[in-house]
């Protein structure tokens, strides 16, 4: 029977680098700007084809090309939640603890913190 290597224990909180933030920000506002140029390339060619009911389809254009770069600001500007360390949030779940009678030791005394803790 193979043992399997303990996966190792993340202790820090480390959220993802600012450079990558910005990055996913970036492109996220890319697209969006993208499509608000098809938005306005699709109007001009609805202009000049005159489909049933272009009237709504240019409400539709000028919705997308007055919404989108609103949109698109606010999600650029907008930062990933923080994510909640899994090992910590574990253990502020578990189980409460059984009260432990006062102790008679002077000064303040604590518990070991456990670092390196088995699942």
């Amino acid at each position: 029977m193979r043992r399997r290597a303990p996966r190792p224990v993340v202790i820090t909180d480390a959220e993802v680098s600012q450079d990558d933030q910005l990055r996913a920000r970036q492109i996220k506002y890319l697209i969006m700007m993208s499509i608000r140029a098809l938005a306005l390339i699709l109007a001009a060619i609805l202009v000049t084809v005159r489909p049933p009911l272009l009237a709504l389809w240019l409400i539709l254009c000028v919705a997308a090309m007055v919404l989108l770069p609103w949109l698109a600001v606010l999600l650029a500007n907008d930062r990933p939640p923080k994510e909640q360390h899994r090992l910590s949030h574990k253990l502020h779940h578990a189980a409460p603890r059984a009260e432990k009678p006062p102790q008679t030791s002077i000064g303040p005394t604590r518990e070991p913190t456990v670092i390196d803790a088995e699942e």
